[in-house]
Formats: structure tokens, C-alpha cells, sequence
């Protein structure tokens, strides 16, 4: 019997609350970009004592994933289901969530696949996931009525464009509404997650689930805001248990209700009563420090830019680096991805280091030892420049070193005329 169907989807822990002490899933954290901004939410690295979605104490790529869920299952082999739920969304990383799938398919047939995103950018990729063997999606939908919607999202990203206000919960449910509907179409398993906020949307998860059974949505999971804080919601009182078993009870006359979510982690594993995220953490963190794809098999060069036109900024003062390939004899701006926020130290770097994971190097104006020395460790090459993006991206996808050294005569130039202006701190 081919193993694909031997897989007993009963044995899903988070979708069926009668074997959630028998069987186990493992959350792969290889997506940390996301796509949304919500007001909830605040997603800290290395925090090893938190159990809340969005943080995980170490990023993988699809390759290290593979491993750390064969040294998983080794440990424990009741782990039958094998997830992606962050810390960013699956499909703001959509490269490295379609590779990790495939590569855990075609090790485990007989493992059950699943994926949690906001649903933004889910329909187009739902025939893919669909043919690798992806079982159970869910989707986080906090909002049916954009009016409610708006008060719950920062903004919204799609491509280069962001989105706020009313604009970005209409695009938002536009977008969740058409991959719900691929997905149901597919014979895809589907649970709704609702965060309810008190205030805010405590009063609109009736309208919630009755849209969602009308989409044939198979399970709907009302979540407790966790107050983050920083965070636009951090003084909003958590919803006690009695607001949150109305709230269901209400609900469920329109869909089942999931009531033994324990707001897993992005890199939580093993029994959802018994989790063994803390005793598989030193195995997480030594697969995140596996070599990675060799430099010049990245597809992607990271450049620091004030406007988008030169290479003009120092990595220490960068918000966000921007993410050139070369496509023929052209270059093409991917995305933008954040880094680390300032003031952790040398961990700033070690997280960079793994959001940049798919990138052969990072072009800047300058540069400081600490960080170089670490993105160079995990495989990043630094080149100080500057001038226009595309010259640069043109001598570092050559490799020809009269070039490069060119532009780094021009950065050295402007160093001379121009001093830093970074408040301090961030080189470290």
C-alpha cells in the first residue's frame, strides 16, 4: 500500500481533541517574514519561557527543517504532524514553506502537513500545496465586516503596495474569502483561528463563524488575545474564560469548536498536553547552525538603500534591506524584508543572519566587525559600496573583482566626507 494512504488525518492533534495526548506535531520556523501588521501582535525572538504564536527562539531553512524533523520523530515518534506557523506567514516566505513541504513529503509520505496563515497571499499557491499533500490549513480570519477589520490590522502588504484603514481589511477578507474557497474546493481540511478582542471585535464572532459555514469551513478556533507589550492592544485585558465560553457556545451553532488550543509557538513540538519545545530546543538551535546552501546557490543579494536607488546606507542603521535577483541580464527588486530591531546586541546579527538566509550577500555603505564576522560565518558575503544598486548587484553576481573594488573605492571615497550618524549601539 502506497504510504500517502495509509495517513489517518484523525490523528491531527490541534483537529481532533480526543488524541491531542497520543499524537504529536512539530511547528518548522522557516517563514519569518510577514505580510500584516496586527494590532496584537509582537513577534520576539529567543524568548525561550513564552508560549505564544509568532515566537520561536531560532529560524531553519527548508534544508534544516528536514533535518531537525529526522531528529525529532527519532525522539519522538508519536510526532505525526508536520507544520509551518511562522513566525511570520508561511506565504510572505513562500519559497522556503513550498521547499520545506515538499521536502517533508517526499522523506515522510505518511506525515500529515499543515499550514497557519493569515490568508493574504494563500489562494495563488493553493493547487501547489494541495498537490504535495497538504491536508489541514488554517486561517487566521478576525474580521467578516472591513469596518471591524480596520481597527485590528496596522496594515496590510501586498507586493510593494501597503495598505491601511478600511482599504487593507477589505483587501485582506477579499483575499481570505477566494483561498478558503480554493482550499474547500481542493478537499483541503480547514479551521478558522479567531483571536477575539475585547472591544474590538468580541461582539462580531457570531457574523464570523456563519460566513465561515457558509464556506464550508470545518472548524472554528476562538482564541484569547495574549496582551502584547508595545503593541497597539497591550492594554487590552486579556478575555477571561467566561467571555470566551459565551462566545463560543454562540458560535458553535454554526461550526464545531476547537476548545483545547494552547496558542502553540512557531517552533513548539511534541504533545499539545505535553510539549517539548524547552528539551528539543538545543536540537533546534544546532540545526539552525547547520551549513546552509552554498553562497552562490542563494538566489538573492540584500542591499542597504535610503531611497531604493543607491547603495547609501549603513547595515547598523537600516530598517529594511531590499532583496535584488537577477532574472536574465536584469536585476529585479524582490521584496523588502525588516531587520532586527536595535539594542539586543550580537543576537541582532544572529537573526539577521537567518532572515537573510537565502542570500549569497549584503551590499551596504558601511559596516561594523561584529556584524560582518557573523553574516560571514553563516555564509553571507559583505561588500562595503557605493553608487547605483544595479552596478553593484552587476559586480557582485559577476564576481569580478575589478569592479567590486571599484565601488568599494567609491564607498571608501564618501566615508572620508561623510561621518555616521547612527545614535550608537547598532554596529555592535
Amino acid at each position: 500500500m502506497n504510504k500517502a494512504d495509509q495517513r489517518d488525518y484523525s490523528k491531527h492533534p490541534c483537529f481532533n481533541a480526543k488524541v491531542k495526548g497520543q499524537f504529536g506535531r512539530v511547528h518548522l520556523p522557516v517563514a519569518p517574514n510577514c505580510n500584516i501588521k496586527c494590532n496584537y501582535c509582537n513577534r520576539k525572538y529567543d524568548c525561550v519561557n513564552e508560549s505564544r504564536p509568532g515566537v520561536t527562539s531560532n529560524l531553519l531553512s527548508p534544508g534544516q527543517a528536514l533535518v531537525y524533523v529526522e531528529k525529532v520523530v527519532e525522539k519522538e515518534p508519536r510526532i505525526t504532524v508536520a507544520g509551518i506557523a511562522g513566525p511570520g506567514d508561511p506565504f510572505a516566505n513562500a519559497a522556503e514553506t513550498l521547499e520545506t513541504m515538499r521536502l517533508i513529503r517526499a522523506r515522510f509520505p505518511e506525515m500529515i502537513l499543515c499550514l497557519s496563515s493569515n490568508g493574504l497571499a494563500l489562494a495563488k499557491h493553493v493547487d501547489e500545496i494541495a498537490a504535495i499533500g497538504v491536508s489541514h490549513v488554517t486561517v487566521t480570519v478576525n474580521a467578516v465586516d472591513p469596518e471591524v477589520g480596520k481597527n485590528i490590522y496596522g496594515w496590510v502588504r501586498d507586493g510593494k503596495i501597503i495598505y491601511r484603514g478600511l482599504q487593507a481589511a477589505e483587501l485582506l477578507l477579499a483575499r481570505q474569502i477566494e483561498a478558503i474557497g480554493n482550499l474547500k474546493r481542493h478537499g483541503v481540511i480547514v479551521k478558522i483561528n479567531t483571536v477575539v478582542v475585547p472591544g474590538i471585535n468580541d461582539q462580531h464572532i457570531t457574523a464570523i463563524a456563519k460566513k465561515m459555514r457558509s464556506l464550508g469551513v470545518d472548524l472554528l478556533n476562538c482564541m484569547a488575545m495574549f496582551p502584547n507589550a508595545g503593541t497597539p492592544f497591550g492594554e487590552i485585558i486579556e478575555p477571561d474564560k467566561k467571555m470566551l465560553n459565551t462566545i463560543r457556545r454562540q458560535a458553535e451553532k454554526y461550526l464545531p469548536q476547537m476548545r483545547h488550543c494552547t496558542r502553540c509557538r512557531a517552533d513548539a513540538v511534541g504533545l499539545l498536553g505535553k510539549d517539548q519545545s524547552s528539551e528539543m530546543a538545543g536540537c533546534l538551535s544546532a540545526c539552525s547552525r547547520m551549513p546552509m546552501k552554498p553562497k552562490d546557490e542563494r538566489p538573492y543579494v540584500a542591499v542597504a538603500s535610503m531611497e531604493g536607488v543607491l547603495i547609501n546606507q549603513h547595515l547598523g542603521e537600516a530598517k529594511k534591506l531590499q532583496i535584488w535577483a537577477k532574472e536574465g541580464g536584469s536585476f529585479k527588486m524582490v521584496e523588502e524584508r525588516e531587520t532586527p530591531e536595535a539594542g539586543c546586541g550580537p543576537r541582532r546579527w544572529l537573526y539577521l543572519s537567518r532572515t537573510l538566509n537565502d542570500c549569497r550577500a549584503v551590499v551596504v555603505s558601511g559596516i561594523g566587525t561584529n556584524p560582518k564576522n557573523i553574516l560571514e560565518k553563516y555564509g553571507i558575503r559583505t561588500y562595503i559600496m557605493n553608487g547605483f544598486i544595479e552596478l553593484g548587484l552587476e559586480a557582485v553576481f559577476s564576481g569580478r573583482r575589478d569592479r567590486i573594488e571599484a565601488m568599494r573605492g567609491r564607498a571608501a571615497a564618501c566615508a572620508d566626507k561623510i561621518q555616521c550618524a547612527g545614535g550608537g549601539g547598532g554596529c555592535l
